[in-house]
């Protein structure tokens, strides 16, 4: 592995942390769940998902009761945080332990914080899915490997926020789904889709139903699909013609078995600019989706430095 101070985009191959990967994955389901127990529905299941923050994953401030609570994957200390809005702390060190424990542990440390966890113990989009207090399958963690996954969410968030600043309709935040560990971001056409078949494992037909309501292109980054992991860019409907669309950089293609492009990981990083081939992968997939979907691209788009150069009323006291 690289150590992350050598490199702004680290190489972490996918095979070197799969037991930590899939670890992690549950545990980052079990919080992920904690935040769905106590946040109103969002379109799209926007309600559930974590951030990328200065120091790793978070869930962001909850509400709980009058005040809130937020859950931190802390991947610089080592730590998962739980803090309150009364000014309670809990904290729990990241270490190797069976989902089992976690789960126990997390909730203990709800419990004398006096927060309810009422979730499903079980997890979604995974099969077999093991209930979380029944399982000591996944029992590995490597903390270098999870701080180097980390900082390559925070490169992939920093590069798909730029591109969503691009979009002026309606468009998702970049946010981490926890059901297939993959960050994402969504735009949407101002559309209804037709409703999703479903099929996910362990995941009720109607929670896609929910997400692909209406027409839309969809990127992200997950560590799957690549050496290293992959970004990938998707439609929903896909419009006829759309694996055939010639996109960049090069390097990137139309994957028949995950049904989308897909830009490796590893292709990016080794690239002059990483920034500008991974931009390049998200404008031209997207494009894709768009022209050949008859989306009113004049009326979604615009400038992000529109603004530039205009004066700021200054105040004086």
């Amino acid at each position: 592995m690289t150590s992350p101070a050598t490199t702004t985009w680290p190489s972490l191959r996918v095979s070197d942390w799969t037991p930590t990967r899939d670890t992690l994955h549950m545990w980052t389901q079990i919080v992920g769940k904690i935040r769905m127990a106590h946040a109103p529905l969002l379109n799209h299941w926007w309600q559930v998902t974590l951030y990328v923050s200065p120091r790793g994953l978070t869930t962001s401030a909850v509400p709980h009761r009058t005040g809130a609570f937020e859950i931190e994957f802390d991947f610089v200390g080592q730590q998962l945080e739980v803090r309150s809005s009364d000014g309670g702390v809990q904290s729990l060190p990241l270490r190797p332990m069976p989902v089992a424990e976690f789960y126990t542990r997390v909730l203990d440390m709800l419990d004398r914080l006096g927060i309810e966890a009422p979730i499903r113990p079980h997890p979604n989009e995974v099969d077999p899915a093991i209930p979380f207090a029944e399982d000591h399958t996944h029992t590995s963690y490597d903390g270098e490997a999870a701080a180097l996954f980390w900082r390559q969410l925070l490169q992939a968030n920093r590069v798909m926020g730029e591109f969503r600043s691009h979009f002026v309709g309606k468009v998702s935040p970049v946010h981490f789904f926890w059901g297939a560990m993959d960050l994402a971001c969504t735009r949407f056409s101002g559309r209804p889709a037709p409703p999703h078949p479903g099929g996910a494992p362990n995941c009720g037909d109607w929670v896609m139903v929910e997400g692909y309501s209406r027409e839309l292109s969809s990127c992200g980054f997950w560590p799957g699909g690549g050496e290293e992991g992959a970004f990938y860019s998707y439609a929903y409907p896909g419009p006829d013609g759309f694996a055939d669309q010639p996109v960049g950089p090069d390097g990137a293609f139309f994957s028949t078995e995950f049904q989308q492009f897909l830009l490796p990981y590893g292709v990016a990083r080794a690239a002059p600019d990483p920034d500008r081939a991974v931009a390049e992968f998200l404008r031209t997939t997207y494009e894709a989706a768009a022209d050949l979907g008859h989306w009113d691209r004049a009326a979604l788009e615009d400038d992000p430095a529109r603004w530039e150069g205009t004066a700021v009323p200054r105040t004086t006291t």
